[in-house]
């Protein structure tokens, strides 16, 4: 079901949440239709009167019923077409539980081993080191041990990410091509005009000349492991990453509207990406001269995708029927149950991470009670353009929240989208 928000919808949606109110509870329950979600419409259309985003779309499901989507606004404050659920976003790091899924299949198929040395498909990583002096060198000692599959998955491998490391270590990520991910076809203040290593096989050869930031499995570190998994299910699958995503995942899911290059047939689709400073908003990527209908560098199994609303939530209801979607089963249950589970490896600090979270097969997982109406294992992740999604099988809930706006610290709409969720659940 679509609904397209409007002001006269939100008068119609207060007066019908006046009267919900007065329902008994087992009637309110049975609510499922566009107006049982009035908080996500009014926080939607919030951030549209604002004039914070152009655009925005909502896709909600419960359990593996088919999704409602509710959407306001149009594609760019100069695109008055109306966003909606096959409209494309940059879904950048939501990127990185596809990934994470990609590699389970692979344990699924005993082509890997969740606790597998990655040194067996990269031999550069077999004796890796650790700075000794992160901001003032490169020097370093020897690793505790190896970078296991694990590691990967819940970045714990101890690399780095430009976006997070300082110092030195930051100047040869920067200087070698460690960049996966794209943003726009124009130079940007205060971005590196370094061309990307050229292909998914020279980024893992030269990242691992690199020295780590931890012992591998010590810390939790937000990095490019999830890109370097890529390159690792490229060797174990006999076939090219992205093939892999498009043949075990994509098709199989009908995700039609997924790829790491948009196809310029698709170009009427394509949202556009807004940066937001204190002097205010600006454009970086138009929809009509987007970045993405470039071939990038290699397929970035971490920020690389881009999707519609529709696409995600079919890996969505995957996840949440674990494994399958109707009767088409991608993984076993017990390997979707493993992938959705706290996989961060025992003693790992997560200070730098969320209270009350760990990390499963490319998102993080809910491991202890939060005031915010969560569940316990709800599995999720967000990306760089204020996009959220997630599954909570415990409140037998799926929701993915699109936008597309770069910041410079939190994120309003994925914040508050969140939050309305949640609170349209407890109405």
């Amino acid at each position: 079901m679509t609904i397209n928000l409007n002001r006269r919808h939100f008068l119609s949606a207060s007066a019908f949440a006046a009267g919900f109110a007065s329902l008994p509870a087992s009637l309110r329950a049975a609510q499922t239709g566009p107006l049982a979600w009035g908080p996500v419409q009014q926080t939607m259309q919030g951030f549209i009167d604002s004039k914070y985003v152009p655009g925005a779309v909502a896709a909600i499901g419960r359990g593996t019923e088919a999704p409602i989507f509710l959407s306001t606004g149009a594609l760019a404050f100069d695109n008055p077409a109306p966003v909606a659920e096959d409209s494309l976003f940059r879904a950048y790091s939501m990127t990185k539980p596809i990934t994470g899924m990609a590699a389970m299949m692979l344990i699924e198929d005993g082509k890997l081993k969740l606790d597998q040395n990655i040194a067996d498909f990269l031999p550069g990583f077999a004796n890796p080191r650790v700075l000794t002096d992160p901001e003032k060198s490169l020097d370093a000692r020897a690793a505790s041990g190896p970078i296991t599959i694990r590691n990967l998955l819940t970045h714990t491998a101890g690399l780095g990410y430009t976006i997070v490391t300082k110092g030195p270590l930051l100047d040869a990520y920067v200087k070698l091509g460690i960049t996966p991910a794209s943003a726009s076809r124009r130079p940007l203040p205060g971005q590196p005009n370094v061309p990307t290593a050229p292909s998914l096989a020279e980024f893992a050869d030269r990242l691992a000349t690199l020295p780590l930031v931890a012992d591998p499995g010590t810390v939790w570190s937000y990095s490019v492991s999830l890109d370097l998994l890529g390159r690792i299910i490229e060797l174990a699958s006999g076939m090219s990453f992205d093939a892999f995503l498009q043949q075990r995942i994509f098709a199989p899911l009908g995700m039609t509207s997924t790829w790491f290059q948009v196809p310029q047939s698709e170009m009427k689709r394509l949202t556009t990406n807004y940066f937001g400073a204190p002097f205010g908003t600006f454009p970086i990527d138009p929809g009509t001269d987007s970045v993405f209908f470039d071939k990038p560098a290699f397929p970035f199994g971490g920020a690389g995708l881009v999707t519609s609303p529709r696409d995600y939530d079919r890996f969505l209801a995957m996840l949440m029927g674990e494994g399958a979607i109707g009767d088409r089963r991608i993984m076993k249950v017990e390997t979707a149950r493993l992938a959705m589970s706290n996989l961060a490896p025992p003693g790992a600090r997560m200070e730098s991470f969320v209270k009350g979270q760990g990390f499963g097969a490319g998102g993080r997982v809910t491991i202890a009670p939060r005031d915010n109406g969560e569940g316990l294992g709800t599995f999720g992740w967000g990306g760089a353009a204020s996009t959220i999604g997630w599954v909570d099988r415990t409140r037998g809930i799926r929701a993915s929240g699109w936008s597309q706006i770069m910041t410079m610290g939190n994120q309003p709409f994925t914040e508050s989208f969140g939050k309305a969720v949640y609170q349209s659940l407890s109405v």
